[in-house]
């Protein structure tokens, strides 16, 4: 079996910084120029692609190529200047800051989780649709996913050759199909590079964390008279994270802006007050860092790290009840405010994760004539990530044995005086060591295609064909984390032959050790090996693309206003992932090979699995094949000087899926070219698909225990286990994307500005949801025979379950603005160089959230900074270029929000507390204004000294409070890790 490994991660490495050096030691041609798009009018189509026609330009938004195409799709384009200005060790944190990506995920996301498989793994979402719904390309071609939901990662992507990112802000399936329904984010690399460039960075936040180094290097060369174009490129990125920090509210370094923030439940829903009361320094009363028994006459009492009980200071003046609850706190979720907090593990959890990230890359292509070529290129890259999603082992319902010989002397008669043989009890286990999560993602990409021009009946005709193969394998592995059986068993002691061992025969006589959990000590190895086996959870994931793709373009008739341009073509792909679990959290039978490293155990589940306290991953496989044909047009309407010039752009897709059948998506639009001088109108309507993934599809089966589940039907509590998994019966999401803008750009008067307006509303139908087992189990019961199928509550025990899955159910809307504005001013005041001033904004109206679910009222997401899609979001850059000499400052801000747009705000007379409209006395979440400032100063006509400062007033993030013990932050909004250093060089031969 494999398992992530020190040795795995340095023979990665050692491979790939040989093939670095090998990049490093190939002797440097002259530098081919490359055009600068950073500077480009944003509105307009992307800059040409000059690799073989300067004439055409090749829009990202539309299959067209055509010579003065205007894309009715607002697309803003970023440069290979803005990006090496940005001074990033990853182009997605450029490509992220834009306000029209909202919901990406990258290092600092995902970093609490234990089972998600998304730690570190960088991926863009437009409109804050999430990354399911955005169609991610390089060089105008898919790439095998990264994960089970069929997202990439941009670590994996030649980052240095990368010479324009084009962002298309609108739905483009019929042009690009299934995925783009916020949107496509298109990397276009430099296909006919040649000499060598390279770029060394390092990096520091100014708490003395997240060290950073990146090594990028490429080479490019032609031969056989120009004919063979040879280039290869290799990167090494080590970014060394942020965290954990320590139990209570300490983080990581001298950050101090953790205060455990929460929303208090009084329980209270029918007034006079609100039901949840914002509140700093929450602390929970159910369990303590080192132990606290939480119920029963001797509630209240805790361990210190030496095992002497103590009384537990609660705060807020609570006094333990006896029955589980402290009064002057709060009931709803356990909470006390102030007293000890050093039990409270979220600040415990990484701010960011440690990556590390080897890329290679090489393309070679042959010209078979002027306009023809055929290439082949492999891309081989490898992550790896680590991070700690929460320290020791929270466990708030234990039983104790008074007996138990660990046990103090005091508490002993304290149990006989209280006449009980046993008591509940919570604790961190901060004598346990932390939970590690480590994923290695290593993806293997391989494209052959052709690409050029024929002519057909006195017509030339541009086509683009190519087969990708693409497989990533994905392994993930927990280290330190507990066997909850295992630990029970660990922590019932008792005296047998004058020795302290475990009670349990069964466990004993597999290798139960006991362990003292009343204060600081560490179990022993040979009990930690029992309760935390070396060989933890795992999950190994093969996912594999195949793709071919065949593509023309043309103009074959000229009409009245210019001639009718034609796009048309056919794409076959296959998606197919694999996935298996450990035994003890798929299930010894589902995984009987690995009982070499996991042993049968009577004490553990073997059926079911889930025996770990968390990573329980299961067992699952499927695919689908796609075959698909779309025809796009570019009709001229009219050009006289009197009237502008107009165009009408429409396309038809149809797409066939093994898993749901045939569906259509289209799109109609337009531009007009106004007779007033700089004005532009555009307009375009579409309806955009997205096909369900692997994961959505045939989802490896997650189980949880419900232990006090409501039978309605026989009104009793039962336990349940809840079988989460995928549903093949999945159709399509739909959605219907319009979007209506006016361009103001290059006017004569002033020929460096260019301006832009749009709005955008986007309609989902059928959005992929879940029900909750609660949901569903009611739903049948109210007589709804849809639901009656999947779960049984009446069997023998252990086989009662509750099957949920996805369905078509929800729908969403959302609606907005975006804006953007540039301005270069040559020779300013008169000193040499350029100023270029840029600007882009995106503001949402809405985001209706609809369940489709009876009872469930509907949510508006815009502006609830607890999320990812605040009112208003901007960027802005202002530059001054010297052509020795550059500064740019940058400004990123986004407005103030609240926690949630359904929560009711009040003091007194408060209306009733429901699900829908919980009662609140605050809901209020400030924005934040980030500061960056660059400059780099060429030191030679080869060498660009640089450096930046990211966050320079170190801005502490808003509180998003939780209400349990996790970290109180949004890391999708907030910069979590404060002030950043970055220091550079680049070469260029």
């Amino acid at each position: 079996m494999y398992r992530f490994s020190p040795d795995h991660r340095r023979l990665g490495t050692a491979t790939s910084l040989f093939a670095l050096a090998f990049v490093l030691g190939t002797s440097p041609a002259v530098a081919q120029d490359s055009a600068n798009v950073a500077t480009a009018a944003p509105q307009e189509a992307p800059a040409a692609d000059q690799d073989r026609d300067s004439s055409e330009i090749v829009v990202t938004g539309s299959r067209i190529v055509a010579n003065g195409f205007n894309a009715p799709t607002p697309t803003t384009v970023i440069g290979e200047e803005q990006i090496a200005n940005n001074a990033q060790p990853n182009i997605f944190n450029t490509i992220q800051q834009l306000p029209s990506l909202q919901g990406s995920t990258g290092a600092s996301t995902g970093t609490f989780s234990t089972s998600s498989g998304t730690q570190g793994l960088s991926s863009f979402s437009l409109r804050g649709l999430q990354p399911i719904r955005t169609l991610t390309l390089l060089d105008g071609q898919r790439v095998v996913g990264a994960n089970v939901t069929g997202v990439p990662d941009i670590s994996m992507f030649p980052q240095l050759l990368v010479k324009r990112v084009d962002i298309v802000n609108g739905g483009a399936s019929a042009s690009y199909g299934s995925d783009a329904v916020g949107g496509v984010v298109n990397f276009i690399t430099d296909t006919r590079f040649k000499g060598f460039k390279a770029n060394v960075l390092g990096s520091i936040t100014t708490y003395g964390d997240d060290e950073t180094a990146l090594v990028q290097a490429a080479y490019g060369t032609s031969l056989f008279g120009d004919r063979l174009h040879l280039i290869v490129s290799g990167e090494y990125d080590n970014e060394g994270g942020v965290g954990p920090g320590n139990y209570g509210i300490d983080l990581a370094g001298r950050r101090d802006w953790h205060r455990a923030s929460t929303l208090l439940n009084t329980g209270i829903t029918n007034g006079p007050g609100p039901q949840f009361i914002y509140s700093d320094f929450a602390q929970p009363y159910q369990y303590a860092k080192y132990g606290l028994i939480n119920n029963g006459p001797l509630q209240g009492i805790a361990f210190d790290a030496n095992g002497t009980p103590v009384n537990f200071n609660y705060g807020s003046g609570g006094v333990p009840l006896g029955n589980g609850r402290v009064s002057n706190c709060y009931p709803g979720n356990s909470f006390c405010v102030g007293g000890d907090l050093s039990g409270a593990p979220g600040s415990s959890a990484s701010l960011k994760s440690k990556l590390e990230r080897i890329n290679g890359y090489g393309r070679i292509g042959y010209d078979l004539d002027a306009t023809n070529e055929v290439y082949a290129t492999v891309n081989i890259a490898q992550v790896q990530t680590s991070n700690q999603p929460s320290p020791g082992y929270n466990r708030p319902n234990l039983t104790v044995q008074c007996a138990n010989p660990f046990l103090p002397q005091l508490i002993r008669d304290r149990c006989a005086a209280a006449g009980i043989t046993s008591f509940n009890f919570g604790s961190s286990n901060g004598q346990l060591p932390n939970q590690l999560v480590q994923t290695d993602r290593d993806q293997y990409r391989f494209v052959v295609g052709a690409k050029g021009k024929v002519d057909l009946a006195g017509t030339g005709w541009t086509y683009d064909a190519y087969y990708q193969h693409g497989t990533t394998k994905v392994a993930i592995d927990v280290d330190r984390i507990v066997l909850q059986p295992r630990y029970v068993a660990a922590t019932n002691a008792v005296v047998l032959n004058g020795a302290i061992v475990c009670a349990d025969e069964r466990a004993r006589a597999l290798g139960c050790q006991p362990i003292n959990i009343f204060g600081n000590f560490r179990p022993s190895q040979a009990a930690l090996d029992y309760i935390m086996p070396q060989a933890g959870p795992l999950q190994r994931t093969t996912l594999k693309q195949d793709v071919v793709s065949l593509n023309f373009s043309g103009q074959p008739v000229d009409l009245w206003a210019g001639p009718l341009s034609v796009a048309f073509g056919g794409e076959y792909r296959r998606e197919y992932y694999r996935v298996r679990g450990d035994a003890y959290g798929a299930g010894v039978a589902a995984v009987s090979p690995n009982n070499a490293l996991y042993p049968a155990d009577p004490l553990l589940n073997s059926a079911q699995g889930s025996n770990w306290a968390a990573g329980n991953y299961k067992n699952g496989t499927g695919k689908y094949d796609v075959l698909e044909g779309f025809v796009e047009v570019d009709l001229p309407l009219f050009d006289s000087d009197a009237a502008g010039r107009a165009n009408l752009n429409a396309a038809a897709r149809l797409t066939d899926y093994s898993t749901s059948g045939t569906i259509w998506a289209w799109k109609v639009g337009g531009t007009w070219n106004t007779p007033l001088d700089g004005l532009t109108l555009r307009a375009v309507t579409s309806r955009d698909v997205r096909a369900p993934n692997l994961s959505e599809l045939f989802a490896a089966p997650t189980v949880t225990t419900l232990p006090s589940f409501n039978d309605p039907f026989r009104n009793v509590a039962v336990q349940v286990f809840q079988n989460t998994v995928g549903n093949p019966n999945l159709k399509p999401e739909t959605a219907r994307d319009t979007e209506l803008g006016i361009v103001y750009s290059r006017p004569s008067w002033l020929p460096g500005l260019s301006l832009s307006v749009d709005y955008y509303q986007i309609k989902l139908s059928g959005v992929v949801s879940s029900l909750s087992p609660d949901q569903i189990v009611r739903f049948c019961f109210e007589g709804d025979q849809t639901f009656c199928g999947g779960f049984q509550l009446d069997g023998p025990q252990g086989s009662n379950f509750v099957n949920v899955q996805p369905f078509n159910l929800a729908s969403w809307k959302t609606s907005g603005f975006n804006l953007e504005a540039s301005y270069q001013w040559r020779q300013p005041l008169g000193l040499p160089g350029n100023f270029t001033v840029r600007a882009l904004g995106t503001h949402v109206r809405d985001f209706i959230v609809d369940a489709g679910i009876a009872g469930v009222a509907k949510r508006d997401d815009a502006g609830a900074n607890s999320g990812a899609i605040p009112d208003w979001k901007w960027l802005a850059t202002q530059t001054y270029d010297s052509g020795r000499f550059t500064l740019t400052v940058q400004e990123r801000w986004f407005s103030d929000g609240v926690f949630n747009n359904n929560y009711v705000v009040c003091q007194t007379n408060c209306p009733v507390s429901t699900g829908n409209y919980n009662t609140v006395n605050f809901n209020k979440m400030k924005g934040e204004f980030y500061l960056d400032l660059g400059a780099s100063f060429k030191i030679t006509d080869n060498a660009v000294l640089y450096g930046k400062i990211d966050n320079v007033a170190d801005n502490d993030p808003t509180p998003s409070p939780q209400t349990n013990t996790g970290l109180d932050v949004n890391p999708a909004l907030y910069d979590t890790l404060g002030r950043t250093y970055r220091a550079g060089i680049r070469f260029n031969f």
